[in-house]
């Protein structure tokens, strides 16, 4: 019988309440003058310090051991850097209807960004799917966004992101690449410190993160950035997010079961293609935006929020559906224990299609 489940409630994640806190606190005191210039000296080593964060906690051993399940990764990588770019340039079509050029040129941004790890990897285990795959796809999306995303966006925003010019090909690898890559040579000796001291480096990345947001909504408040946004706009952007969303849950769950993935592998790959990182996007629209990056991350924290919220309830859903096979199969393998145990020597059992149980062997 399938057991009746509580319903579902929607998570309102407590950091996203910081980042709005931060948000409205850069709208009440911005930071100027000196203080602007003390605040993005921060931030930008922030950005620095978490890229090398994330370097310094990739294994690399477990990076190339999930290579075998090479075309996962790749679906999963397609999901990411081409299937939602493709969707976010065909938004193109609703500016200026929907979206003014600004929140357009966030939410393509938003279709950039690389996956989540954490997120995809608690989703995938509460429905019951491969996590090591979710772990190891978050993984090579976040390393492979380090220089796609930065890519992506100097040939499709160009000037938006500052185009790819020496200057911010410079920041891009000062502030991202080399510190992961000094992480990630450094990893054999400060692995261990990271491990031992994973709560307290989590409150140091959220904390820098929140300096990020706080200088580049400051900025935007220099700029005069909630000036261009009215609620309708908000209203319709949260609408194509929602769509967008929509869209990628669907087109990643049916398209892996079309490349022949089984039930555990099409679960990992749908958590893990159709998220965005807030916490690989944030950082990197600070280096590309500049000071116009507090509307450029708009977008990705309203998505970031919905994600959560939707695959909460879907993530539950998919184990609900996983129960009652689960429980078919293990009544069946009880019957068939004991009408083995009834049966005489060399009998062979014969089961329906549905349900496939070795046969007792003569002793």
């Amino acid at each position: 019988m399938r057991r009746p489940h509580l319903p579902v409630r929607f998570p309102l994640d407590p950091y996203v309440l910081a980042l709005l806190g931060t948000v409205g606190l850069a709208a009440l005191l911005p930071a100027r003058g000196p203080a602007a210039s003390v605040a993005e000296g921060a931030s930008t080593g922030a950005v620095a310090l978490l890229f090398f964060l994330y370097g310094a906690r990739l294994s690399t051993r477990e990076a190339l051991d999930g290579l075998r399940h090479w075309r996962l990764h790749l679906t999963v990588l397609a999901c990411t850097f081409v299937l939602f770019p493709g969707l976010g340039l065909a938004a193109r079509g609703l500016v200026p209807a929907l979206l003014t050029p600004p929140l357009y040129s966030g939410l393509l941004f938003l279709c950039l960004v690389p996956s989540t790890i954490q997120s995809s990897i608690a989703f995938t285990s509460i429905a019951r799917g491969n996590v090591p795959a979710a772990i190891c796809a978050g993984s090579f999306s976040s390393l492979a966004g380090i220089v796609l995303t930065p890519l992506l966006a100097a040939g499709l925003l160009g000037g938006g992101a500052g185009g790819f010019s020496p200057d911010s090909l410079l920041k891009i690898v000062v502030q991202l690449l080399l510190p992961f890559l000094l992480g990630q040579a450094l990893r054999r000796w400060v692995g261990g410190f990271l491990v031992r001291n994973k709560r307290v480096l989590g409150r140091v990345d959220r904390g820098s993160i929140l300096l990020v947001v706080y200088t580049a909504f400051s900025a935007g408040m220099a700029a005069g950035i909630w000036r261009q946004v009215s609620a309708p706009r908000l209203g319709a952007l949260l609408a194509v997010e929602a769509v967008l969303l929509a869209v990628m849950l669907l087109v990643s769950w049916y398209g892996a079961k079309r490349l022949g993935f089984g039930r555990a592998d099409r679960i990992a790959i749908q958590f893990a293609g159709s998220k965005k990182s807030l916490a690989a996007g944030l950082p990197m629209a600070s280096v590309l935006f500049g000071a116009h990056a507090g509307l450029a991350v708009l977008p990705l924290m309203l998505f970031h929020q919905m994600q959560l919220m939707v695959c909460a309830v879907l993530a539950r859903h998919r184990a609900a559906e996983t129960e009652p096979s689960e429980a078919a199969t293990e009544a069946g393998a009880e019957a068939g224990a004991r009408a083995g145990a009834e049966l005489p020597a060399g009998h062979v059992v014969e089961v329906s299609p549905g349900v496939q149980h070795p046969a007792p062997q003569a002793r």
